[in-house]
């Protein structure tokens, strides 16, 4: 990976006790599951001192969740968009500028996912910070997936690599290298992080695997309402045959409407699945017209359980998801017992 050797590190400047009260900060300490120590806040710390560590922000829950993996005790973490948030349309507040302006570095999905947070850490973030994407680093072009939700017209690929697990596992490896070329004193800590946690998710994707292969073959088919599994359905043997959300998030129209009804009528498909972060009436009409089980709490960017709870991972979110597909597709949700979600960064 072509690595830029041009980014400054900065440390983090104090603020003012007003500026403090805008930002709004979640005060809730993550636990490390081996011991439970108090582990790195998701926003950085309240008296903003200068403790001589990166300042790294981030973008969705699931980069926040691989970022504090890595970087463990050893930055400063903040994500900017919010849990169970609409990423694609979530618009920063002000106080968001702020955060920026005392960033090293946002790390963020790219591939168009969360372009108004991006524009505004280039209008904010400090000379010799910068954006750094990482969905744009894993795959090409070529590689970019298209569909109902993203159609290529639009020029906006599919950004959810993150739910194909081996993707993720190259995220891990390049905020690796992103946080230790901004520091490279820590550079070793980093890369011990790294194992661990490639460790943790090749367990995951083995797990992941083992369920999709207990579903019966006529039943791995996925119809979703925001269409957050275009990589992960390949990779797995799975087919999404459909997703309700339009490319301008939009409710679809009646025509696509019956259209799918026709077709999960003829598949017989047996469950299809919405989301906590777009509830969908339509998706409980196409239940009820069809009788296939409306499932309505998968999450491709929301960790489950409470902040610092041991599930409230990247790890987590998937173990549950494949939990929650098993069960309603006709597979085995216990092959993800063994799956640990907790953290496995260590102090």
């Amino acid at each position: 990976m072509q690595i830029d050797l041009s980014l400054s590190r900065r440390r983090f400047l104090g603020t003012s006790v007003a500026a403090t009260a805008v930002l709004g900060f979640s005060r809730v300490p993550y636990l490390a599951a081996q011991d439970a120590t108090p582990v790195p806040l998701l926003g950085w710390s309240d008296d903003f001192s200068d403790n001589g560590l990166l300042n790294v922000a981030t973008t969705v829950a699931p980069i926040s969740s691989i970022v504090r993996n890595i970087g463990g005790n050893r930055i400063n973490l903040r994500g900017i968009v919010p849990d169970g948030t609409n990423s694609h349309t979530f618009e920063p507040a002000p106080s968001d500028a702020v955060i920026l302006s005392n960033a090293d570095v946002l790390i963020a999905n790219g591939l168009d996912l969360e372009d108004p947070t991006i524009e505004m850490a280039n209008e904010n973030l400090p000379e010799g910070a910068a954006v750094f994407t990482l969905g744009d680093k894993t795959i090409t072009p070529e590689q970019y997936a298209y569909d109902f939700s993203f159609p290529e017209e639009d020029g906006h690929p599919n950004p959810h690599l993150w739910t194909n697990i081996p993707y993720a596992i190259a995220y891990a490896e390049l905020v690796t290298e992103e946080l230790s070329r901004l520091d490279p004193d820590n550079a070793d800590y980093f890369a011990g992080n790294l194992d661990r946690y490639r460790t943790a998710l090749e367990t995951l994707d083995a797990a992941v695997q083992a369920t999709v292969d207990s579903i019966p073959e006529e039943n791995r088919r996925l119809l979703t309402y925001h269409d957050s599994w275009a990589y992960f359905a390949p990779n797995y043997g799975m087919t999404v045959i459909g997703a309700i959300q339009p490319s301008d998030f939009s409710e679809p129209s009646p025509r696509d409407v019956a259209d799918l009804i026709d077709q999960i009528r003829e598949e017989n498909v047996p469950a299809i699945f919405g989301s906590e972060v777009f509830p969908s009436g339509v998706l409980e009409q196409i239940a009820r017209e069809t009788g296939a089980e409306y499932v309505d709490d998968l999450r491709d960017d929301e960790p489950p359980g409470d902040a610092g709870s041991p599930e409230h991972t990247f790890i987590g979110m998937m173990k549950r998801n494949l939990q929650i597909m098993a069960g309603a597709l006709g597979g085995d949700p216990s092959l993800m017992d063994g799956v640990d979600p907790a953290d496995t960064w260590v102090p």
